[in-house]
């Protein structure tokens, strides 16, 4: 035998020894480890299945079944914990070996299964979104059935901030199941976030593309009134896939007052109609600061904000408040947020309907000519300071020039003249007769 071979024996035997001592490290620390019900450790009572060592990870492979989803959570962090600690172990997960006993007949699978599908987006990370989300499904968890998908791949903290985690039990289809959030009233989770508990997730386009896709399609859930989704800050792949293979019903956009924060919001909100989502409105979170002390309201952004630009109602206006940082329960959310689960509600109602006066002209759909008809009729027929208003399907600003020559006046004389997007699909044109 040639001293290569003996080497290569030699290393081959020390990886088995190695490994060897990993797995007794490894099982040592488990039995650190006590079922909560029998106060036993998890192999007396018959949790652990299997351990499967590779490269550093270490795989647990556990019976889960019998516990609650509060109890798999305590037992599932216990047993990370003590394998975390373990010398030599860079990674640990918890797999479940048996689903739980939900049934494929009492679930729906994917995002069509919701009667309403409502997403809650940010131009910008950092801005309470994720907060408003949970605070947002919890609300409306008090009256309906409810779930929230947290689509935000790369910064899933939508477990964090409901306080639940996995492991994600698959039925007897091998569909996922989503966590129940413990509370009064009725609300499902989905998460990356809990299926890589501890793991960076530095995901480039297509893999992100993939997971959401198929966790979007496979989700088996049994609440299905409304959805709320989490989505990912800015406008990148996950945002355009959601818009692609989900129909979204409206979009809550969340804002600081901050200058710079509106304006980028601005683009997102035209983004959202360019592809045919009904903007609900604005959350604008972190404006203000009341003193625990003092009870004097301090403006975060003193400068204040033009909101008026992004042409969208304000649903809310959230203070910077430790109320908000509290954990909330479906069902019971602080009283700042509680008007804010209304507003969503009937906003989602009335999305596509454009509120205007019935003496409105209405040129959607017609010819060029009669646009133009039917505008000159009405608004020859005003005396002057009378409200004048248009409905369109497309942007009624060239308008301004033609009224101009109608009344013989300069355009800068129609003041106020605001064009307003209201829905996708149609426009405001809102002025006064000089």
């Amino acid at each position: 035998m040639h001293e290569t071979d003996h080497e290569t024996d030699d290393e081959a035997k020390r990886s088995e020894g190695d490994e060897a001592a990993l797995q007794e490290r490894v099982e040592a620390a488990l039995r650190q480890v006590r079922d909560p019900e029998v106060e036993v450790h998890v192999f007396e009572a018959g949790l652990v299945e299997n351990i499967v060592l590779e490269d550093g990870g270490v795989t647990i492979e556990a019976d889960l079944a019998d516990f609650d989803p509060a109890g798999q959570q305590q037992v599932v962090g216990a047993m990370l914990q003590a394998v975390r600690s373990v010398p030599g172990v860079e990674s640990a997960h918890v797999e479940p070996v048996k689903s739980t006993p939900d049934t494929a007949a009492d679930r729906d699978s994917g995002t069509a299964a919701f009667d309403r599908v409502i997403a809650v987006a940010s131009a910008k990370g950092g801005v309470g979104k994720s907060t408003v989300s949970t605070m947002l499904a919890c609300a409306l968890a008090g009256d309906q059935e409810v779930g929230i998908f947290d689509a935000d791949i790369h910064g899933p903290n939508v477990p964090t901030l409901l306080d639940i985690g996995g492991p994600i039990h698959s039925d007897e289809d091998g569909q996922p199941l989503p966590i129940e959030v413990p509370g009064a009233g009725d609300l499902e989770a989905m998460s990356i976030g809990l299926m890589e508990q501890g793991a960076p997730l530095g995901w480039r386009g297509a893999m992100a593309h993939d997971a959401v896709t198929e966790l979007f399609e496979d989700t088996a859930w049994s609440n299905t009134d409304t959805l709320i989704l989490d989505l990912p800050p800015g406008t990148g792949d996950v945002v355009l896939t959601t818009l692609q293979e989900v129909h979204v019903d409206g979009v809550v956009v969340v804002t600081t007052p901050f200058p710079a924060a509106v304006e980028d919001t601005a683009r997102s909100v035209e983004l959202f109609r360019d592809n045919d989502v009904p903007v609900l409105g604005t959350v604008v979170n972190m404006g203000g600061f009341t003193c625990p002390s003092c009870g004097d309201t301090h403006d975060l952004f003193p400068d204040g904000s033009p909101m008026d630009d992004l042409q969208a109602t304000t649903l809310a206006e959230l203070p910077f408040s430790t109320d908000l940082q509290e954990t909330p329960e479906p069902g019971g959310v602080p009283d700042v947020v509680e008007p804010l689960g209304e507003a969503v509600a009937e906003a989602a109602e009335t999305a596509w309907e454009v509120a205007v006066s019935d003496s409105a002209v209405d040129i959607r759909g017609l010819a060029p000519q009669e646009r133009k008809d039917r505008v000159r009729e009405r608004f020859t027929g005003l005396d002057a300071g009378e409200e004048f208003v248009v409905v369109s399907d497309r942007d009624p600003s060239p308008i301004r020039a033609f009224l101009s020559t109608l009344a013989e006046a300069k355009p800068s004389a129609f003041d106020p003249f605001t064009v307003e997007r209201a829905t996708p699909n149609d426009w405001v044109l809102r002025t006064v007769r000089p």
